[in-house]
C-alpha cells in the first residue's frame, strides 16, 4: 500500500467547504509570493542580494517569499522590494 501524497492530501482537504473557503481567501497573498520570487529569479539575483537593496536580512526575504508561511508583508516592505528590482509595484482591485 502506497502513502498518500501531498497532493492526494489536498484535494481530500479541500472537498471540506470551510477549509477550501479559507485556501481560497489566502489565494491573494500566495499569488503576490509567486511573482516577487518569479521577478526576482527573471533578473537574476539572489535573496541576499535583495535583502542587501532593501536593507533587511536574508532570513526575512525567506521569510516574506515563503509559500509556507502567511507572513503577509507590509505595502513599504513589498514597494521597496519591487524598486530594489527595478519595478514598480501596481496593487489593483476586482
Amino acid at each position: 500500500m502506497s502513502r498518500p501524497t501531498f497532493k492526494d492530501f489536498k484535494k481530500e482537504a479541500l472537498t471540506d467547504v470551510e477549509v477550501k473557503a479559507e485556501y481560497d481567501a489566502l489565494a491573494p497573498l500566495f499569488d503576490i509570493k509567486k511573482k516577487l520570487i518569479n521577478a526576482r529569479l527573471n533578473i537574476g539575483i539572489t535573496q541576499e542580494e535583495i535583502a542587501q537593496k532593501i536593507g533587511t536580512s536574508k532570513s526575512s526575504i525567506s521569510r516574506l517569499e515563503s509559500l509556507n508561511n502567511t507572513f503577509m508583508p507590509n505595502i513599504g516592505t513589498l514597494i521597496k522590494y519591487a524598486e530594489a528590482l527595478g519595478l514598480k509595484l501596481s496593487v489593483g482591485l476586482r
